[in-house]
């Protein structure tokens, strides 16, 4: 993918954005607009997003900070100031898509409301994320992805069954969460090309993580079935597990179906289990399910975990060894795709990140940035973007109501902006 640090010819190009986010699953919707050619502009707090403050730092540099918010603009307001009001109204007035991440009502109280963004904009899309949704009596409680999580009935099911409920170790409901956000997004600004009318789109975290309960939900009022934790199966299926190899590593296979399996039992030297009643369905092998593995895990023992994997892909069976991100980084597929990106970095030199997701073939989308500093496009974007001159920039950053990155007038530490 060609990287061009100027136009994103991506099939939102025109599209105008301002993202007023915190933390991860308001912003990745904003990258992933941002990604495929939308103009963005992150508003933070002269504190910063804390989502910088997340992960690895190099020379002060927040690695995932650079990846997040790539391909956007960022700048420093004080919303609680008239004047940093003032100028993100102004942008809104001219923006196609406002994503916001605060509980509901605090932008209400600040000016911000539906009512008044929508009597100024009309055409205006604003994607409201938010623990519990802008209705019902969780509305004003204070949830992320790991509360929702919990409350959405996946915490439950995520470990062992011999052990409390665990947690991955990545935020999945934030990314699941900003996914929905930007499907909910692009259907809004589709339908304004028939109506010329914007609306706004209500994404929980906890429905976000909820709809993963899909199966879950259909079956309990028939069944009354409370399903417990698997930890590395999937419910009611075997052979799909993670099997040892004798090189102590793991492996997943993943022979769901009839037709699979009975190419796995082939290449186990088993052709008799097709036709083995206790076997040779999908249903009777759910029912068997440590039984199967076993006889799996004994296979996979005896081999090398690169040696399970060619025998397997040979026969065209699911399976993968369980990769650490050192094992992504060698792996030729990643390079392939581009799921793995040098990106030029104004302090670092480059920094890798992942790549554009999905792929699409005649207006890709692309990463023409790292992602900026704190406040370091609040003077461009104001000038360029408002009008305002610079002498104007340089009152109001000395009445604290914007901020330009390292300057003679910083805004005072007690200030505030967007908040999660």
């Amino acid at each position: 993918m060609k990287q061009d640090d100027k136009v994103n010819g991506g099939p939102l190009r025109g599209h105008r954005v301002v993202e007023l986010c915190s933390t991860i699953a308001g912003p990745v919707c904003a990258r992933l607009l941002a990604d495929f050619g939308a103009e963005v502009i992150k508003i933070e707090s002269r504190e910063g997003d804390p989502g910088r403050n997340f992960g690895a730092q190099v020379e002060g540099v927040s690695l995932y900070g650079s990846s997040m918010y790539r391909n956007k603009r960022a700048i420093v307001l004080d919303l609680k100031t008239p004047e940093g009001r003032d100028i993100a109204l102004k942008l809104l007035d001219k923006a196609d898509v406002l994503v916001e991440n605060f509980r509901p009502g605090v932008l209400d109280r600040l000016g911000l409301g539906e009512a008044v963004l929508r009597e100024r904009n009309p055409g205006l899309v604003t994607v409201r994320i938010s623990g519990y949704g802008q209705t019902g009596p969780y509305r004003d409680l204070p949830g992320y992805g790991a509360i929702c999580e919990a409350v959405a009935g996946v915490r439950h099911m995520t470990g062992d069954p011999d052990r409390p409920p665990a947690r991955c170790a990545l935020p999945t409901t934030d990314y699941l969460t900003a996914v929905y956000a930007a499907f909910g997004t692009m259907m809004a600004l589709y339908e304004r090309t028939r109506s010329g009318k914007g609306q706004m789109i209500d994404v929980a975290l906890y429905e976000s993580a909820f709809s993963q309960m899909e199966e879950v939900v259909t079956a309990y009022e028939p069944t009354g079935s409370v399903p417990m934790r698997q930890g590395p199966r999937l419910m009611n299926t075997a052979p799909n597990s993670l099997y040892p190899t004798s090189d102590e590593h793991w492996v997943l296979i993943a022979a769901n179906n009839d037709a699979i399996f009975r190419r796995l039992a082939a290449i186990m030297g088993h052709r008799e289990w097709a036709t083995d009643p206790r076997y040779a369905t999908q249903r009777a092998r759910g029912e068997r399910v440590q039984e199967v593995d076993d006889l799996v895990s004994a296979w996979t023992r005896e081999r090398s975990a690169a040696e399970v994997r060619r025998l397997l892909d040979e026969a065209e069976v699911p399976v993968a060894p369980v990769y650490t991100i050192a094992d992504i980084f060698e792996d030729q597929h990643y390079r392939a795709r581009e799921m793995l990106m040098r990106i030029p970095h104004p302090k670092l030199g480059e920094v890798t990140m992942a790549g554009v997701v999905p792929k699409l073939s005649r207006t890709p989308g692309q990463v023409v940035k790292a992602g900026p500093g704190v406040g370091e496009d609040t003077r461009e974007v104001l000038v360029q973007d408002l009008g305002l001159s610079a002498a104007e920039v340089d009152r109001l950053e000395r009445a604290g109501a914007v901020w330009c990155g390292a300057g003679e007038h910083p805004m005072p530490a007690s200030s505030q902006a967007a908040a999660g």
